[in-house]
């Protein structure tokens, strides 16, 4: 900038000198942009920041919470089931038999009937059919799974049940496979023993000393239950009580002195 003035010579600037040099590589103060400190104008569309994706919620994935939840109840009521069998094992087979509906305890109803060891020739009468109990024949039928295909004598099978054996009885019009059902819970096992029964109130029945069950067909889980608590502890003479070398022959007239397996005698 120079000033002049009319007549008289150009006069230069006056120039003051700070005594600094701009820093290098920093622009003059002049030469700064104005969008404010630490900011730079983007050019040509290079140098923009990468824009961050945003997350979406897609909420909780209750499919596998369903299933953890599930398995969860599961394990509980398998733990409940398997400590409610434990409790039940561990309780006297008196109370377990007692549990059992429709069960009927004769050793309650009448004592004199249960006592046990009176041994008697020749044919008996029982109150209670099939009987549970009672005097009987000195022999006693054979119960080492024996399954019969023909009424088998009171006074033999009696005896057996005072050994600790499970008689299980049904009408003899029971269907075949209900039949084949109750033979597969008997044959082979020691202490069980199955015949047919004329006269029953029920399609089955089921005897241990003293005790009686009566049920409509052989799917009913009572028949299990009732063999599992009263095969052996029913007896009154011990758990070593023999089941075999006694009758095999079938037939409802007892056989006194004429050997196990002799035929049939004719009906007094």
């Amino acid at each position: 900038m120079s000033i002049s003035t009319p007549g008289g010579p150009e006069r230069r600037p006056t120039v003051v000198s700070t005594g600094k040099k701009p820093a290098a590589g920093r622009p003059a103060a002049a030469d700064k942009p104005s969008g404010g400190k630490g900011t730079t104008r983007p050019t040509g569309g290079k140098g923009r920041k990468p824009v961050t994706p945003v997350k979406v919620s897609q909420g909780r994935a209750w499919g596998p919470i369903a299933l953890f939840v599930a398995v969860g109840v599961l394990a509980v009521g398998i733990i409940g089931v398997g400590a409610w069998a434990v409790y039940q094992g561990a309780q006297p087979w008196e109370k377990r038999a007692d549990a059992i509906n429709g069960i009927v305890d004769f050793r309650k109803k009448d004592k004199d009937l249960v006592k046990g060891g009176q041994h008697q020739a020749g044919p008996l009468k029982y109150d209670v059919l099939p009987p549970v109990g009672g005097p009987h024949n000195q022999a006693w039928q054979n119960c080492m799974g024996d399954v019969y295909d023909a009424p088998i004598a009171n006074e033999h099978a009696v005896h057996s049940l005072e050994h600790g054996t499970v008689w299980i009885t049904y009408r003899p019009d029971l269907p075949a496979d209900q039949v084949a059902k109750l033979k597969a819970k008997v044959q082979g096992k020691e202490k069980m023993m199955l015949s047919p029964f004329e006269g029953l109130d029920k399609p089955i029945s089921l005897q241990a000393w003293g005790f009686q069950l009566k049920v409509d067909n052989a799917d009913d889980g009572r028949i299990d239950e009732f063999i599992k608590t009263l095969r052996v502890n029913a007896s009154v003479e011990g758990p070593t009580a023999l089941c075999d070398q006694g009758v095999t022959a079938t037939g409802t007239t007892p056989r006194d002195n004429l050997g196990n397996n002799m035929p049939e005698q004719p009906t007094q």
